[in-house]
């Protein structure tokens, strides 16, 4: 794995933001394309991507801090400003808030806007998963044997003398000597792999003339799903209710959240198209007189 890709003076670079970086530059573009498209500003889809990597960066860490919050104690400043310890529920939330505001500001149709972003998100998360592989974060799953079984010797969190992942290997295999490196099941890929054929699912219904709001429910939807799969296999701490992760439980929420989205927009009589804008109905009846 390589957490670090080079430095330059006192300056390292790293995977995950290398990666990340290139999430929002080509999410970016991506989306500035779509706001041309459906005719509305293309300088207010930079702002919004802008709002969502602020939003997003400001949710993660506070999500981390709450879920650990005797790391406050030890180090607050430097856990409250260090790169480490983001967390993805914790960055949709803050960047859908800061999107949301933004929009409203800006008086965007906060639902367009939505079914915009959709495919935009995922391939963004897909990016973030291709980061988290290269750095080995210890994202990555339990022991395994299969074929495609990987070790993360060098990663943030190694698999080289790792304690709990010694532990869960002596459970699985009694008896059997324990070996200082364990190859594990790579989740990050098995996200990235979801991630990507949402993406390309979103991507290819851009054009549909769907009900406004209607792809962002299919996101979610797409989204919570892959993320309840890939939880099972999953290292990484977590609190448990009922046998499910903090996690699985968001994850559920955001499915039946989009199912029913669905089922109302669906319902509905009379709703505007996704494909249509007021910038797009402001020219129809320009064009109609």
């Amino acid at each position: 794995m390589f957490p670090e890709l080079f430095k330059i003076g006192p300056l390292t670079i790293h995977s995950f933001g290398v990666m990340a970086a290139l999430g929002f530059l080509i999410g970016g573009r991506l989306l500035e394309k779509e706001f041309e498209r459906t005719r509305l500003p293309k300088d207010d889809a930079s702002l919004l991507v802008v709002a969502a990597f602020i939003g997003g960066m400001v949710g993660a860490k506070l999500y981390f801090l709450l879920e650990h919050p005797y790391l406050l104690k030890d180090n607050f400043w430097g856990n409250i400003f260090s790169g480490a310890g983001l967390v993805w529920y914790g960055g949709f939330i803050g960047g859908f808030l800061a999107v949301v505001a933004m929009t409203v500001k800006r008086k965007l149709p906060v639902l367009n806007v939505a079914d915009l972003f959709a495919p935009v998100l995922a391939l963004g998360q897909a990016f973030g998963r291709m980061g988290c592989f290269l750095a080995g974060d210890g994202d990555f799953g339990p022991p395994s044997d299969l074929p495609w079984a990987m070790r993360f010797t060098k990663g943030v969190v190694p698999t080289l003398n790792n304690p709990d992942l010694q532990k869960l290997y002596a459970e699985m295999h009694p008896g059997q000597a324990i070996p200082n490196d364990i190859a594990v099941h790579p989740t990050m890929l098995y996200d990235l792999g979801l991630l990507l054929m949402s993406f390309a699912l979103l991507w290819s219904l851009r054009r549909r003339a769907w009900p406004a709001g209607a792809k962002f429910s299919l996101y979610l939807i797409l989204i919570g799903a892959a993320r309840f799969i890939t939880e099972f296999w999953r290292m990484t701490p977590k609190h448990h209710f009922g046998g499910l992760s903090d996690a699985q439980l968001i994850s559920v929420l955001l499915v039946l959240g989009g199912l029913a989205a669905l089922a109302y927009l669906q319902r509905r009589k009379s709703s505007p198209a996704s494909e249509v804008t007021p910038a797009m109905k402001t020219r129809k009846v320009a064009a109609d007189k």
